[in-house]
């Protein structure tokens, strides 16, 4: 709920970084916390708490982030194939994390987590050198980021380059 009002003051980007950051801390946490369970029993509490907070900030920014950026990123003619690559992407990693993890969990045992912890740090930088701020932008605006282009002084919308192209 408080993710709607966030994401008009603070940023997309700055968000999604944030929660990434905030899971990979989390990750570590629980891999220290599994790692020294057998010398200290109070690690289970930095094991549970690292969970909640892992939780929370995927809320904050993996979780809900990539679907504004998703709808952003597209115009209005390719956005619904776009959503429906992301959406099947989404689940189908889901999908092979929920089904893979027990064999993974067994086969590194306390430190299952390196790897979620290496792939977040990982999607951590690929979101920090490529993926733009899209708040408050145009979709002209943010398709010149990518071309790495300045806009023209007036952009033409995508229903005004409709509208010249049914007239000529």
């Amino acid at each position: 709920f408080l993710q709607v009002f966030l994401v008009e003051k603070a940023g997309r980007r700055s968000l999604f970084l944030a929660g990434l950051m905030g899971m990979l801390i989390s990750a570590v946490a629980m891999t220290v916390g599994l790692v020294l369970l057998s010398q200290f029993a109070w690690m289970s509490y930095v094991s549970m708490v690292a969970i909640f907070l892992f939780v929370i900030f995927f809320e904050v920014g993996p979780g809900p982030i990539p679907w504004f950026i998703v709808a952003e990123l597209f115009s209005q003619g390719p956005r619904p194939a776009a959503i429906a690559v992301a959406g099947f992407c989404n689940w189908a990693c889901n999908f092979i994390v929920g089904m893979c993890f027990q064999y993974i969990a067994d086969l590194c045992g306390s430190y299952v987590f390196v790897i979620f912890a290496a792939l977040l740090l990982a999607f951590f930088l690929f979101a920090y050198f490529k993926v733009p701020e899209t708040k408050g932008k145009s979709f002209e605006e943010i398709a010149a980021v990518f071309r790495r282009k300045k806009l023209p002084a007036r952009a033409m919308t995508e229903l005004e380059d409709l509208r010249g192209s049914t007239e000529a």
